[in-house]
Formats: structure tokens, sequence, C-alpha cells
């Protein structure tokens, strides 16, 4: 594929959701390298740079594009060699972690349950399907997460597997809260302090069953944790088209949207956060940024890939 083909896919969401990103990302960083001749390590960096900003605030795609980066070699084809082998841990890593997530959330989750879910997150899906497989009865309430309704790819794949579900529009969170005994979204970033950063809505929904004493809980591999949050950097909320939410007549009016695909989630409306390697509490993020990621701060080495050219 076009690299720039590449790039388009992730900025545009036809790639979307953090786990996706990250794949994509280090798939198409690996065939851009198998391919390459000539000056690997500046071509290597552009290649970075170009995916890097497509798509800025989810930190699984700066944690795998700096995991593959950290090749190591001294003639091209070590350098490529060590490329191809650290994308295929990425690879591995990203594939065994939803499973694990899997197997560790669905204890969390009772029998007889009715779940929230916002938005589509293959991790929090992929915990729900467990509670079903293993053979507890659950229904699921989807909001349909607008502008661009990825709840509604949601409530197809959980009907396809078999489970209840009911669409709710994103303002009916509350009215029906009442009904829910347990949220559970996924993450684009988490912070050093334990912040979620997700799809726009998220918050909302974290304020609405911290009122009604619903547990919230986050599904997030250890790579969509912030290392880049240690240096004091705030995470970049993305705002998109005005066109993704108003009309063509709309906007020839003079009619002004705003439509940021994010917001941030106080760590004291978070519950627990399920990782490949257990069941945490957002304060303990910085531990896994140290101790899992291997970061005691963030060097210039680490920022510099993510400058643009």
């Amino acid at each position: 594929m076009n690299l720039l083909t590449a790039v388009e896919k992730i900025r545009s969401m036809e790639i979307r959701g953090a786990s996706r990103i990250a794949k994509f990302a280090v798939e198409t960083i690996k065939e851009y390298a198998l391919r390459l001749e000539g000056n690997f390590d500046e071509e290597m960096r552009r290649v970075a740079n170009l995916l890097l900003n497509s798509r800025p605030t989810a930190v699984s795609l700066y944690n795998a594009i700096n995991y593959v980066m950290r090749y190591k070699g001294e003639s091209v084809e070590e350098k490529r060699e060590s490329l191809i082998r650290r994308a295929d841990e990425f690879l591995e890593w990203i594939e065994t972690a939803q499973k694990r997530i899997a197997e560790i959330g669905e204890k969390r989750i009772r029998d007889g349950s009715t779940l929230l879910t916002h938005c589509n997150s293959s991790t929090a899906i992929a915990v729900i399907k467990k509670a079903h497989e293993v053979g507890k009865e659950i229904r699921v309430f989807a909001t349909e997460s607008r502008p661009r309704l990825q709840g509604h790819i949601t409530a197809k794949q959980l009907k396809e597997a078999g489970i209840e579900v009911t669409l709710i529009v994103d303002s009916a969170v509350r009215y029906f809260m009442n009904e829910i005994d347990c949220v559970i979204v996924g993450a684009d970033t988490i912070t050093a302090n334990g912040a979620l950063i997700n799809k726009i809505g998220t918050s909302q929904i974290a304020l609405c069953a911290k009122e009604a004493r619903v547990p919230f809980i986050v599904a997030a591999e250890t790579y969509k944790f912030s290392p880049r949050t240690l240096g004091g950097e705030l995470v970049v909320i993305e705002e998109r088209s005005a066109e993704e939410v108003l009309s063509r007549e709309m906007l020839e009016l003079g009619i002004k949207a705003r439509n940021p695909a994010f917001d941030v989630t106080p760590r004291n409306y978070i519950d627990a956060i399920i990782t490949e390697i257990g069941v945490i509490p957002p304060e303990m993020a910085y531990i896994i940024i140290k101790e899992r990621l291997g970061y005691d701060r963030i060097s210039e080495e680490e920022l510099k890939i993510s400058e643009i050219d």
C-alpha cells in the first residue's frame, strides 16, 4: 500500500480504534521497511513522522511506532531485520493482550448484568463477548457515539455474537443509568496521573455513573498508557471537521461547529482499569509507564521521532 494512502486511512478514520490504529501503523512500517532501499534511517524516520501526525491523541500509535523504531544494527540489513522483529513482537503484544484482558475482565461482570458501553472499543467488546461465552446472561446498552456513529458498529458486533443489545442516543445515558450494573469502555490514552482520554462523551457517562453509584471500568492494554505525560505534556485533543456535524446548507449560512473527538475523564470517576497484567486502580498508571513500558522519564531521544520535519 502507498504510504500516503495508509496515512490518510488513519486520518480519515477509515481505520479507527486505538488497537486497530496501532496494528495498522506497525504493519505499514513493516511493509515499507521490507521494500526500502537507500537511506534506511532517514526514510524510516519520515515514515514514523507521517504516521504519528495522522492521529495525535491515540497514544497507542505513539507507543507502537516508538517500540518499532528502537531497532538496532550496523548495516541496512541488520537494521531491517531488527525493525521487522520488533514489529512482529508488537503485533503479538496486541493480539495476546486483548485476549488476556477479556479473560480477566469477564470476572468483573456478574451473571444477569446489564452493561453500558460507548463508541467501538474492540477491547471492551472482547470483555463483554468473553462474559457471554462463559455462559453469563447479559444485556448491553450501546450509545450511538455521534457524530461518526461508531456505536452502530458495536451494536452489530454484539448482536452477531448472540448478545442482547439496545442502541441509545448519547444524551439518553442518564435516563437509563439506573438500569445499568456496570459501565465498560475502552481507552485511547491513559495519562501518568490515571486520567482517561477516550471518545467524546465518555466523561459525561463516567459522571452519570459516579452519581448513580454504578461501577465505571476501563479496558486498556498497557501500550495505551502515555509516557509523554510524565514530562508534563498535555494530551492533544483532536478536533475534527465541522462537516461531520453540520449540513452543507448550515455551513453555507456561516454557522460554526466545534467537534472534539475525545474528552478527559478524571481518575476519581474510574473504579478500575483492566489491563493484560491485571486489574489496577488508575493511580497505578505511573507504575505501568515506568515498569511495564520502561520509562523513568520521557527523553529527547524518545520525543524526537514525533517532531514534524
